[in-house]
């Protein structure tokens, strides 16, 4: 069965819980699965080394998962208005892909979190299309028919979902940012189910 792959990394727990609402809606299509799957944390240290399997959470991203996914939807919290290190990591490792034309005409959306409500969210949403629109991927975003858009006082932007985790990164996702989360999934869902040839 064709999968959206789920792509995240999450220091404090609140990415990865928006990945497992995404992929809730992903699952809501009937005909597409969800693949959750992270990048390993970036180390100062030049001997370091990750265990081949995460200590917990979903395992760590393979060449296949990503090039062989039907959609993508990239996650990652918020560092100065970008990307995580380990995400930008995993991308800019992804030159072959993108010299093979592996993932021209998929779509592709992208979601954060941060600890404050103005910590850049939406910078880090849009710095995160980038590298995909490089791949020749299809951005799509969340359109204002989601009226949680509207009625949030927490996360949820159009150009994806986000979630203000608070300056402890401890709060849970409101009920608005679960529903776009899923909302979302669905999208992305319905979106790469069109575009399968």
């Amino acid at each position: 069965m064709a999968y959206i792959l789920v792509l995240y990394y999450s220091q404090h727990g609140a990415t990865a819980e928006m990945a497992r609402q995404i992929a809730r809606g992903v699952e809501q299509h009937g005909s597409m699965q969800a693949m959750l799957r992270t990048v390993p944390a970036v180390s100062a240290k030049c001997e370091a080394v990750e265990p081949a399997v995460p200590a917990d959470g979903a395992p760590y991203v393979s060449r296949e998962d990503f090039q062989n996914c039907a959609g993508l939807a990239l996650g990652s919290p918020t560092r100065f208005g970008n990307m995580a290190a380990a995400m930008k990591y995993f991308l800019d490792g992804t030159s072959s892909e993108w010299m093979a034309g592996k993932m021209i005409d998929k779509p592709a959306g992208v979601f954060t979190s941060t600890s404050s409500l103005h910590g850049g969210q939406e910078a880090t949403l849009l710095s995160m299309m980038i590298p995909l629109m490089h791949h020749g991927m299809i951005i799509t975003g969340l359109p204002y028919s989601n009226s949680e858009l509207i009625s949030t006082s927490t996360g949820g932007t159009p150009y994806g979902p986000s979630h203000l985790a608070g300056k402890n990164s401890d709060l849970p996702l409101s009920d608005d940012e679960k529903q776009l989360c899923q909302s979302f999934g669905l999208r992305l869902a319905r979106l790469a189910g069109k575009l399968i040839v």
